[in-house]
């Protein structure tokens, strides 16, 4: 799966918001229709654009989809980021992160609901496991600094643990998407960080 080298054009504000244009368009076809479904016309068409646009931008659906999904993992990497880099203990910086990651997937349920049902694709299953071990090796990093300064116990393995972190929030955040869990959002990032922290056995 490759994206022709459009990545490396200099774009103007006009070409961004165009180029995100269609992603937005194709995010939302995907979610309503599902991937192998959705023809590049009627993104275009969704879009508001001519095909020869699309091509500017994308090699074919393949790219397009990489992008997607490249673009969304940037964006949860960055707020995830940004609450661990917070002042605190490894743990508190975890459950900033567990919390800003729930509100994430929230407020973009839509399109992780398409990547759900539609995980079983090589493709999709290959770009959303590269996202996953960033995230766990985010959290084993900060599992290690808890053990080390006994802010937890340290008779499990780090990595074991931040599987069960990712487990936990996709998880609680797949129920809430589904109507299983029926609660404000903020009550439930704090319902999830309470809960890791429990399991963890944090002092």
């Amino acid at each position: 799966m490759t994206l022709m080298g459009t990545g490396e054009r200099q774009l103007t504000d006009q070409g961004r918001e165009r180029k995100q244009q269609i992603l937005d368009a194709a995010a939302a076809l995907f979610a309503e229709r599902g991937y192998a479904q959705t023809r590049i016309a009627d993104i275009c068409e969704t879009a508001g654009v001519a095909k020869g646009l699309y091509y500017w931008y994308f090699e074919n659906k393949e790219s397009l989809f990489a992008e997607l999904v490249r673009s969304m993992r940037q964006q949860l990497r960055r707020i995830q980021a940004s609450a661990m880099a917070e002042g605190g203990d490894p743990i508190e910086r975890l459950c900033r992160a567990t919390e800003a990651s729930v509100r994430f997937m929230a407020d973009h349920r839509a399109y992780f609901a398409f990547v759900e049902g539609e995980q079983d694709d090589e493709i999709i299953s290959d770009v959303l496991r590269e996202s996953s071990q960033l995230y766990v090796a985010d959290a084993e990093k900060l599992l290690r600094e808890a053990q080390r300064i006994g802010a937890i116990p340290d008779d499990h393995d780090p990595a074991l643990l931040a599987f069960g972190i990712l487990g936990t929030v996709g998880h609680f955040t797949q129920f809430h998407r589904s109507g299983r869990l029926d609660l404000p959002v903020e009550e439930l990032a704090e319902f999830v960080s309470g809960w890791i922290r429990r399991a963890l056995g944090a002092t």
